[in-house]
């Protein structure tokens, strides 16, 4: 039995789709203990991770190395004076050290901080001043050491801030973790800790503004059976691949809490550069039950050629729209059908094409039974199907829902500002169709209100995907007499085509006959690339900015 069970209760309908979902837990639930420590106790030779590096190293860990070594790091902390309430940041790529590091400052109660080995001195100096952080622990490689040198000196923390490296490598002015945690013994005690106590405290992609420290407790990696069991179906004994670097969010969301709650290993490869070939090389030479990538990667595969993956039982995406054509050409090629999924760096997962459902093309699915959800307008109040409306999470009568951000670090106005009015305002704008199937229609900042009509730019964005000189785009609202606001698409070309006014008017014209008249595009402009945050998400308030 997978040791999710005893923590959760279900409820199916007579089809077998599950329609509630209820946590169970104790005051002191430890992710480490009660689950890394329980699995590798009954079952210590069952895989967790099988990480591979494009330098061709390959390795298996247990559950039960994972204990030891996790323990061995934990001891390391412990002597740094790292404890309860303490905050590390991770700063470690796709290093099989990272696994040990989080589940070691689990056993101490402490806070980690994921964050990208991508990020600039700017960013870093941002996000320790913010954190205030106890220790760094990042990867040798690269020069990350010498970002965050730059940037502990720069934030004046270079007498607090316990600096670690762990990887293959050490660096001056860095203690090395894998070093003294191989001299270190590989048991440790149970620590006092608190479902209540800061588990991990990731930064928002900041597309509106700078980035939020969002907090989430020891109680979520609970929240997370559903993540992984009932949308990227990992299974018992199975092998889970999400593409994902350990600084961001989707980590937790398909690497670690939930797959391993479902008995699933989670497979791991280490590398700088995508390549759509090496990716599906992987999942053939590890027999990969299941995957889940962003549409980006399911684009890329899709115009490289997809090979046979026979392992392969189930795809899913999320983190930004699906192109339909991608949807399509994915499931002509594999059979499988993408499954989307919603969430937030705030939340998990929301919304998804659960295994019950048929997936609808572009749709994120229906509303986990986790969460009670609904979209409302403006004034609070439920709009009808088929009307714009924002996704809100209606909260518990004590205010406190598992999965849910437990706050923003230092911004208690922000945290009660998205927490008014008894619900969790995601600021993302989405409408039902009669099915109870959602459609995601943008941020609700982002709706476009053009002749009286309301418009979520992700559904003109579709249409242009689909043109074949189309390699991105991003569409918003500008100002016009005639409309409120004219509909406007900022678009880069792909490779071998070249800017013209014929080419805008074509992309215009060919977009439209597939919109609704007031969804039709007014004007084009051709852009080399888009403004990004550094995951990849379009910051829509640059190009408003610039027009």
């Amino acid at each position: 039995m997978s040791i999710y069970k005893h923590f959760s209760r279900e409820t199916f309908d007579e089809s077998g789709k599950l329609i509630k979902f209820e946590l169970d837990f104790e005051d002191n639930f430890n992710f480490a203990y009660d689950v890394v420590d329980a699995i590798a106790a009954e079952t210590p030779d069952k895989r967790a991770i099988v990480w591979c590096s494009t330098e061709g190293e390959e390795r298996i860990f247990t559950f039960e190395d994972v204990r030891r070594e996790s323990c061995r790091m934990a001891n390391v902390f412990a002597g740094a004076g790292i404890g309860r309430g303490s905050r590390v940041m991770l700063v470690l790529k796709r290093h099989y050290e990272y696994w040990f590091a989080v589940i070691a400052l689990h056993r101490l109660g402490a806070a980690a901080i994921p964050a990208t080995h991508m990020l600039t001195v700017s960013d870093y100096v941002y996000r320790l001043g913010i954190s205030r952080a106890d220790a760094v622990v990042c990867t040798p490689k690269g020069d990350v050491t010498s970002r965050l040198l730059e940037a502990v000196e720069e934030t004046g923390m270079s007498g607090s801030c316990i600096l670690l490296t762990a990887g293959n490598g050490g660096a001056d002015g860095f203690r090395n973790l894998c070093a003294e945690a191989a001299a270190a013994p590989d048991t440790f005690g149970r620590r006092e800790t608190s479902v209540s106590d800061p588990m991990l405290l990731y930064f928002t992609s900041g597309t509106t503004g700078y980035p939020k420290c969002v907090i989430h407790n020891y109680s979520y990696p609970l929240a997370h059976i559903v993540t992984a069991k009932y949308w990227q179906r990992a299974e018992e004994d199975g092998l889970h691949f999400t593409v994902a670097e350990t600084g961001w969010a989707k980590t937790s969301w398909g690497k670690l809490y939930g797959q391993w709650l479902v008995g699933s290993a989670v497979m791991v490869c280490d590398f700088d550069n995508f390549d759509p070939r090496q990716l599906c090389a992987i999942i053939n030479k590890y027999n990969v039950t299941s995957f889940c990538a962003p549409p980006t990667v399911y684009r890329y595969l899709v115009r490289k050629g997809i090979p046979d993956m026979p392992s392969l039982r189930h795809a899913s995406t999320a983190g930004e729209m699906l192109a339909p054509e991608v949807f399509r050409a994915f499931r002509e090629r594999t059979g499988l059908t993408l499954c989307e999924g919603y969430g937030q760096t705030e939340t998990t997962l929301l919304m998804a094409n659960f295994a019950a459902g048929e997936p609808a093309e572009g749709s994120m699915g229906t509303p986990s039974p986790f969460y009670n959800i609904e979209l409302r307008d403006l004034d609070g109040n439920p709009v009808a199907p088929g009307e714009v409306g924002e996704v809100v999470v209606l909260l518990p009568e004590n205010g406190r829902q598992v999965g849910i951000l437990s706050g923003y670090l230092d911004n208690d106005s922000q945290y009660e500002s998205v927490m008014r009015g008894g619900v969790f305002h995601t600021g993302d704008a989405a409408a039902m169709d009669e099915k109870g199937r959602y459609y995601f229609c943008g941020r609700f900042d982002d709706i476009i209100k053009t002749g009286g009509f309301r418009v979520g730019p992700s559904e003109v964005e579709n249409v242009l995907m689909e043109h074949p000189a189309v390699e991105e785009c991003s569409v918003i609202g500008v100002p016009d007499t005639l409309r409120g606001q004219a509909i406007k698409a900022f678009v880069v070309l792909a490779g071998g085509y070249q800017p013209s006014s014929e080419l805008q008017q074509e992309i215009r014209e060919s977009s439209n006959r597939s919109l609704a008249e007031y969804k039709w595009i007014r004007l084009v402009e051709f852009v080399s690339e888009l403004p990004k945050t550094i995951s990849g998400k379009i910051r829509k308030g640059e190009l408003r900015k610039a027009t």
